[in-house]
């Protein structure tokens, strides 16, 4: 840090304030996520880190709602939740600093890009902001930071053994995966549901598929102004009423709010080690067309897990089958 200015070393300070100030619970990330986009609308990641993040806030207050806790046991629910709170603040802890040397670099008018390697960022996302800052080609950098946050969340949470045997090899994952429950929605004020559902979720390339699907879905620009109002009008509080509340027909579950359920977690750094000197980025991360033949409506869908869910509780009652775990 020696050969930086005294104003580099306090830009460094003041990311690395911001980002832990920011990285506190899942309600804090998706509001910085959102705030950043509404500064910097050019990097349109930011919206989608956004949108994802609510889910990910959804699916932790799942676990505490009104069915979950009568099929899976507590053991496993507490799991569940250290994993998407793990991945969700990893990811975060990796991405904010990019966003604010991106941010003051334009404040500047001169590329900072200089300073990522003092936040352990990958060599491969560094070169593209370089990259962006030369050809503003957005659709490169979303598919990129894509690339790189899945990449970055692989080795430390899904290869993880505890959250391997854990959550990815139970029986409650697998059903997950096989029905499609793992989906991610994006709500509008008029009550529709639009998205795309995970099945694979442990595969690395089927993740960066999903999230180049849902950024075309994000940004499509006839929907993207009903998701961006969504956004602005309706505060996170990790329950689905968020959006259950636009629906004509109520859907009958109950989830919690998540700050009045979840304790803070306090994580640990772990050793950080550079994803892209290991794994090299194939064509199709980067170049492949995504597939658009999923529909993308996903109203009715929703209604039909939701009764699937409760068909599922009511086999579970009716035959006093165990908690799953």
């Amino acid at each position: 840090m020696n050969h930086l200015t005294i104003q580099e070393q306090t830009i460094i300070r003041q990311i690395q304030a911001e980002t832990k100030k920011k990285n506190v619970d899942n309600i804090s990330r998706t509001e910085a996520y959102l705030s950043y986009f509404k500064k910097n609308p050019d990097i349109i990641w930011a919206f989608l880190a956004s949108m994802v993040s609510r889910n990910g806030g959804w699916n932790m207050c799942d676990l505490q709602g009104s069915i979950f806790p009568q099929l899976i046991t507590d053991m496993t629910r507490k799991q569940l939740f250290l994993t998407y709170e793990r991945a969700n603040w990893l990811i975060f802890n990796d991405v904010y600093p990019q966003l604010l040397v991106y941010q003051y670099s334009t404040k500047m008018n001169r590329q900072m890009f200089h300073l990522l390697p003092y936040f352990h960022v990958s060599a491969f996302i560094q070169k593209e902001w370089y990259r962006y800052w030369k050809e503003n080609d957005k659709n490169r950098l979303t598919t990129c930071l894509i690339i790189n946050e899945q990449n970055v969340i692989q080795t430390p949470v899904i290869d993880h053994p505890v959250y391997k045997k854990k959550i990815f090899k139970s029986k409650l994952f697998s059903f997950q995966d096989w029905l499609h429950f793992s989906c991610v929605l994006f709500p509008t004020c008029g009550g529709e549901v639009y998205g795309a559902s995970v099945n694979g979720f442990k595969s690395l390339s089927k993740r960066i598929n999903l999230g180049k699907r849902l950024a075309n879905i994000l940004f499509h620009p006839r929907l993207f102004p009903y998701f961006f109002e969504f956004a602005e009008k309706t505060p996170h509080t990790g329950s689905r009423y968020d959006y259950e509340q636009y629906f004509k027909i109520k859907s009958g579950q109950k989830t919690p709010i998540l700050r009045a359920t979840f304790p803070i977690i306090e994580h640990n750094q772990h050793k950080f080690e550079d994803w892209s000197l290991r794994r090299r980025v194939p064509p199709s991360w980067m170049y492949f067309p995504v597939d658009n033949r999923q529909p993308i409506h996903l109203t009715d869908w929703y209604f039909s897990k939701s009764n699937q869910l409760q068909l599922i509780l009511a086999l579970q009652k009716t035959l006093q089958l165990k908690k799953w775990n």
